[in-house]
């Protein structure tokens, strides 16, 4: 039996409940079907210690706001209390005595968490507690809490202390971020950036990256473009792997459910690790995206799998108004996860699908035991046989479930439908497939004509995509108008000051494919087709609610289309390095100079760089970027050419889910096409960044910032 290895996602999950259990390891069955996982380089599941009584350990959770974002993303509150988890707190909130009760610390190793914690253990808040942090702690750091501890006379209250490598946030099964906040990009390419926020910034990238390479269980080779950021994190990646493994006895990849024993050490068998900075393409992280994930993001600023939506309080009465509601999205949707990067046009059809599946499944069940609508299962019906009704009854919750997913996501796709209409979002996704095709006078009327969206922001996204991916040269003259145009529609021009210093070097850099399989676009008909009848087939709460409505009066003249099928620069590098072979002439070209490490080999290594080195050495040209470290190591015609299966992805400097979903979509596709099935080797890709931006927080936040101060 094959099984296919676990998404990062999991791996996460995993290590999470270990921690949750106390870092106890379930003791596993010598049988060869238990053995399997740690063959396969998976995770063992773990099942809670219990108590003398047979109940789990009761316990207290006390994090810090990254430790919150790293749980939060993967985990319930459901699924911390199956746990044993009856409370959980902020470490820098007011907590109070639970003497009785053990304390389980989820925190980053910083000197003010550390005073935090020892506070709590001066005060005797708990009975025992177990520290685990997030990252590794410094050796300085660690004496000085224990010199504090020795001191306060409290070493007695500590039960364990783990360093546990998790300091990255999972938001799917194969997207992370490091969750280091909205300004990365603007510290690595400001003039006004000091150097110790440089050096912070990098190590923490280090730190993060370390740490998902241990979670996945296999060193990595690492290629990255020469210069900047990217190489000078790779250099000091690859030399805290390199010094791990020689200086560890027992180290953190030759422990038990690693992928890297000693017959899979081969570089074939290890993933590549590629590490790109952000300027290498600008546009995802400013264009309209036609998918699903893509438009919750955009549109509904979904923020740690966490979307906050207004909905009728009364459907039937809107007069009531309205409300706020949150809604997470997670793997363990079915729906989120089968549609997530699909088009939109097809997730409404989806929804439609799923919802006559519903009703007929409950037509059913209704069907076979009598009764008029599912409420009355609960019942005493004297006409139901006892066989259907227990069988009613097992599916009752499965089927309710359902239907609270469906009724969500027809809530999200209601507010989609708003905004996309408000903001004319059809038309800007539209324009920006055939963005090179865009004259100077088409854009300007485009600029200039107020019925076009609601959003100012919406235009200047266009018009940077417009500007970084045109030939045409554009006068002095050109530009003001352009700006002057942009101005009128209300929206903030700052941004384009740092836009036109770095063109010339994203021009250089980025790649886009033509489209394989080109859809054609056509206006009206059946976008929505799937929406347009949902009124009358599921409850009487659509069928005569407001909802409906809604319905037929948002998905009027929304535009019918499907994006085309190309891949972006992002994709076009990762192809040439995974899959030379079948990568275009172009893409080896432009990775044909990406440096090689191999943090197992005596050979492959880059030169360390000293602190702060690469900050005055400007080779691209940015204002405050940085620039080349050192000569690195390049790559033989062998290693140019040598394939992998798996990739882990990084931009220095915030991501985008048009990547991520872009990325996704290539792997399955090629995937397929080599025949790729659930019992051979298919491609896989890992994305992550330094935080996962929307545009209107890389626009506003970054590129405004950079642009202001360039004036």
């Amino acid at each position: 039996m094959v099984t296919q290895s676990q998404s990062l996602r999991d791996r996460q999950v995993a290590s999470l409940e270990k921690i949750l259990n106390l870092n106890h390891t379930s003791p596993e069955p010598s049988t060869a079907q238990h053995d399997l996982p740690a063959a396969n380089g998976l995770i063992p599941k773990a099942t809670p210690i219990l108590n003398s009584e047979g109940d789990p350990i009761w316990k207290v959770l006390v994090f810090d706001n990254l430790g919150r974002d790293v749980i939060s993303s993967v985990l319930r509150v459901n699924d911390l209390r199956a746990w044993g988890v009856t409370i959980h707190l902020n470490l820098s909130a007011t907590r109070y005595p639970i003497p009785d009760v053990p304390v389980l610390y989820l925190v980053e190793p910083t000197s003010v968490n550390l005073a935090l914690i020892n506070q709590d253990l001066a005060k005797n808040l708990y009975s025992e507690a177990y520290i685990n942090f997030l990252s590794s702690i410094p050796r300085p750091l660690m004496e000085d809490f224990a010199a504090q501890i020795a001191e306060a006379g409290t070493a007695e209250s500590i039960s364990q202390v783990f360093d546990q490598y998790l300091n990255f946030i999972v938001a799917e099964p194969d997207l992370f971020s490091l969750g280091l906040g909205k300004e990365t990009y603007w510290t690595l390419n400001s003039a006004n950036a000091k150097d110790e926020e440089i050096d912070t910034v990098v190590d923490k990238i280090v730190s993060g990256l370390f740490s998902v390479v241990v979670t996945m269980g296999a060193i990595p080779i690492i290629r990255c473009p020469r210069g900047g950021a990217a190489e000078m994190i790779a250099t000091k990646l690859d030399r805290k792997l390199r010094d791990h493994i020689l200086n560890s006895k027992d180290n953190l990849f030759s422990g038990r459910g690693q992928r890297s024993a000693p017959t899979a050490v081969t570089p074939s068998s290890r993933p590549v690790l590629v590490i790109v900075d952000r300027n290498v393409d600008l546009i995802p992280m400013l264009s309209h995206s036609w998918t699903y994930q893509s438009l919750v993001h955009d549109v509904l600023k979904m923020h740690l799998n966490r979307i906050t939506i207004e909905t009728p309080v009364d459907e039937e009465n809107p007069s009531k108004g309205r409300t706020r509601k949150a809604y997470d999205l997670t793997s363990n949707d079915f729906f989120w996860s089968r549609n997530a990067g699909i088009p939109f046009p097809q997730v409404a059809e989806d929804i439609d699908t799923e919802l006559t599946k519903y009703k007929d499944d409950a037509n059913e069940i209704t069907r076979k035991t009598g009764a008029s609508s599912l409420e009355d299962l609960q019942t005493d019906n004297p006409n139901t046989s006892a066989q259907h009704l227990k069988a009613a009854i097992t599916l009752l919750p499965e089927l309710r479930e359902r239907k609270a997913t469906l009724d969500m996501h027809m809530n999200i796709a209601t507010a989609l439908l708003k905004g996309i209409k408000d903001r004319q979002l059809d038309n800007f996704f539209q324009i920006e497939e055939n963005i090179t095709k865009q004259t100077r006078a088409q854009m300007l009327e485009l600029l200039n004509d107020g019925s076009k969206g609601s959003e100012p922001l919406d235009k200047l996204r266009l018009f940077i995509i417009w500007f970084l991916s045109t030939e045409q040269e554009l006068s002095r003259a050109d530009m003001e108008r352009f700006e002057e145009a942009l101005t009128k529609a209300g929206a903030d021009t700052a941004a384009l000051s740092y836009v036109k210093r770095v063109r010339e070097i994203t021009r250089m850099t980025m790649m886009t494919s033509a489209p394989n399989q080109p859809a054609p676009a056509t206006a009206g008909g059946d976008l929505f087709k799937g929406f347009s009848s949902i009124s009358n087939r599921l409850t009487d709460r659509l069928a005569s609610g407001a909802l409906g409505t809604n319905f037929e009066n948002l998905i009027s003249g929304v535009k019918n289309f499907l994006p085309a099928n190309k891949d972006i620069t992002i994709t076009k590098i990762v192809e040439s390095l995974m899959d030379p072979t079948s990568a275009s002439s172009s893409a080896i070209a432009k990775t044909e100079d990406y440096l090689y490490f191999d943090p197992r080999s005596a050979n492959a290594r880059g030169t360390m760089p000293a602190p702060s080195q690469a900050r005055h050495q400007q080779s691209s040209g940015i204002p405050g970027a940085l620039g080349s470290i050192g000569p690195g190591t390049g790559a033989s015609f062998g290693q140019r050419r040598q394939g992998f299966s798996e990739a882990i992805v990084f931009t220095v400097g915030g991501g985008s889910m048009d990547e991520y979903g872009n990325l996704q979509d290539w792997a399955k596709r090629t995937s397929a096409a080599s025949g790729s099935t659930a019992g051979t080797s298919r491609r896989r890709v890992v994305y992550g960044s330094t935080e996962i931006l929307n545009a209107e927080d890389f626009v506003i936040g970054e590129l405004a910032r950079l642009g202001r101060e360039d004036r």
